[in-house]
């Protein structure tokens, strides 16, 4: 049983985007470019896919990949990375989301080392440098505390500028705690266990963020921050954008 593992779940039915881990970036399946950049930027860390599809496990383990069928109807991720991990039995998981194609060694390894610290739950955030992106509802922000804990995550624009009604451009957002969350998280095993047994949050459901599940039943999360932007794969025009990216 490894001490530590990265665990991506994936899933095929999707509101937004469905199919989305086998949609084709130029050829190739979107969850192998997840699976080649984990595998390149951290060789060190056992990795392995918590996958509710047949088709997504064949074409993994096609590609030397370590596939976990786990049950079709998981709320969120971190529901079936729980269930994948009672077979890894790692002691602490890392939960890199499988549209996350550009996902960072050091990003991983600043993960690795906050979760080291004995919180429950840790994930990354980089800041938002475009209004645009601040205003996308597909983009969730994070507010923080002064001990880098987690205050509340949304998909709307938080913190409101009251002065300004609203309005931020480039210059504020980069003066004022305006933190984009990533799609990253860590989680101790225990944790993990009770996490899966505590029941949906009433904040969870409405935001569709199951970050709020551990808010909600007063666990903290605990927020490191990265230099590097995000660049998740939320629907088919971000595939599009991505693609020039990837090698």
């Amino acid at each position: 049983m490894p001490k530590i593992a990265i665990v991506v779940p994936a899933r095929m039915p999707s509101a937004r985007f469905p199919g989305k881990p086998l949609y084709l970036i130029k050829k190739k399946p979107l969850i192998l470019w997840t699976a080649e950049r984990i595998a390149r930027e951290a060789p060190q860390i056992p990795l392995f896919f918590a996958i509710e599809d047949a088709e997504v496990a064949a074409l993994l383990r096609e590609n030397g990949f370590q596939p976990i069928m786990t049950r079709p109807d998981h709320p969120s991720g971190t529901d079936r990375i729980a269930e994948a991990n009672e077979t890894i039995g790692a002691d602490t998981i890392i939960n890199v989301q499988a549209d996350e194609p550009l996902i960072s060694g050091r990003q991983i390894d600043t993960l690795a080392a906050l979760i080291e610290e004995g919180v429950d739950m840790a994930t990354l955030a980089t800041r938002f440098r475009k209004e645009e992106d601040f205003r996308d509802i597909n983009k969730v922000k994070v507010v923080l505390d002064n001990r880098g804990r987690a205050l509340y995550f949304s998909r709307s624009h938080i913190p409101f500028a009251r002065e300004r009604k609203g309005f931020v451009d480039a210059d504020w957002l980069e003066h004022n705690h305006c933190f984009w969350h990533m799609g990253i998280y860590a989680y101790q095993a225990k944790f993990l266990r009770t996490y899966a047994e505590l029941p949906r949050g009433n904040l969870e459901m409405i935001e569709r963020l199951e970050q709020l599940r551990a808010l909600e039943n007063g666990y903290s999360v605990a927020v490191g921050l990265s230099d590097e932007p995000t660049l998740g794969v939320d629907t088919p025009e971000d595939a599009a954008a991505i693609e020039p990216l990837l090698e």
